[in-house]
């Protein structure tokens, strides 16, 4: 590897973007953008300041100075673009879902083991400090046996009517909207924390827009007009889980909840103390006890070992999403380095949730617990 690592990212939108800053902030270097037509790449390599000499993703895969290719186009362009890169000898930070399947995101995972390659996905909401600390406070037993895990993720993006998003068309997106976007994340952060896995789903799906705009349209922020499609994807869902130990959870799902604009949030109840993270108000954990509760703030003078390593500002200073993400590359290339961050989420992880998503799935279709395959260990 060379001293800064060169990057290039797939697609131009919002969370191309973030992963722009999140290179620049690990030290690498952004070496280009690929966007839907070569006229588009230009244009948006000159806002976001990095070069414009990449027309394709073929491009990219020639030049042997490229050393790890950003996937963050629609979902259905991911399986095809990140294992082109990996037959092609670069590392992957492939954003979630993986795969629209699970045995593409399987064989990605595999392809990458082989290879010797690093491929990792973003479920970067295990970088929030707090989240951190939570973990250790479990490793370390202070919470005793799970008694119950519960919580949501609600947003309101797709609350008005005239909301357009390619995530809608499940041709782009994949048969599962809400709960592959959001859900997937919860169900990852939770069972990292926790240290469990969920071996059975009953799930069940609400559309709450039988039509919307046709298009293509950014995520939380585009309206349409014109033509309108049938939905065809989920708004809601409503998930109760169980673990392999036989711990009973429950997971709201929402697109359509006014005011919440990214609440992911969850509480794991032991039979010693609890646990809530509020990724809205991500400095803080509530910690509860039988005889009462307390707030912990985050704070890198205090606290676990990995708590204090993600807290890159004196406490009180607010951390938020885009320091998640820049701590996720940043370990995304050390571990192309040779190093073995704690918690980095990597194909293996993005198998795992492209198995929930599918049981998700099979479950809402038969209204039935359905088992959860592809279990691996905490």
């Amino acid at each position: 590897m060379k001293e800064s690592t060169r990057a290039v990212v797939l697609g131009a939108g919002m969370i191309g973007a973030v992963h722009t800053a999140a290179i620049r902030a690990a030290g690498g270097q952004p070496a280009g953008v690929v966007a839907s037509t070569p006229e588009r790449s230009v244009r948006v390599a000159e806002k976001w300041n990095v070069p414009g000499r990449y027309t394709s993703l073929e491009s990219v895969l020639s030049d042997a100075s490229v050393d790890v290719v950003h996937v963050c186009t629609p979902n259905a362009l991911h399986v095809r673009q990140a294992e082109a890169a990996l037959r092609a000898g670069k590392h992957v930070i492939c954003e979630k879902p993986l795969a629209t399947t699970a045995a593409d995101a399987q064989m990605l995972s595999e392809l990458a083991e082989k290879s010797g390659l690093v491929l990792a996905v973003p479920f970067v909401y295990r970088y929030h400090p707090v989240v951190r600390e939570i973990r250790d406070r479990r490793l370390r037993g202070d919470f005793g046996a799970w008694q119950l895990i519960h919580g949501s993720y609600l947003q309101d993006w797709m609350l008005p009517q005239d909301a357009a998003s390619w995530r809608v068309d499940p041709a782009a997106g994949g048969p599962s909207r809400a709960f592959a976007d959001t859900g997937s994340h919860w169900c990852d952060l939770v069972e990292w924390v926790a240290g469990v896995r969920f071996e059975e789903v009953s799930a069940r799906f609400g559309i709450t827009r039988s039509t919307r705009p046709a298009g293509t349209g950014a995520s939380f922020s585009a309206t349409g007009g014109g033509e309108s499609a049938e939905v065809r994807t989920e708004d809601v869902a409503a998930v109760l889980l169980r673990t392999t130990g036989g711990v009973l959870g429950s997971l709201t799902v929402s697109q359509v909840s006014a005011g919440r604009k990214n609440r992911l949030w969850f509480e794991l109840d032991g039979a010693s103390g609890s646990a809530v993270f509020d990724q809205e108000q991500p400095e803080t954990a509530w910690l509860g006890r039988p005889d009462g509760a307390r707030i912990v703030v985050r704070d890198p003078q205090h606290g676990s070992a990995e708590q204090r390593r993600l807290s890159r500002l004196p406490a009180g200073h607010a951390q938020g999403y885009q320091d998640c993400f820049n701590s996720f590359v940043a370990d995304v290339y050390a571990a192309i380095r040779g190093d073995a961050p704690e918690g980095l989420p990597t194909g293996v992880d993005g198998a795992r949730s492209a198995h929930i998503v599918e049981s998700v799935l099979r479950s809402a279709d038969s209204l039935a617990w359905t088992s959860v395959p592809g279990l691996s260990n905490a």
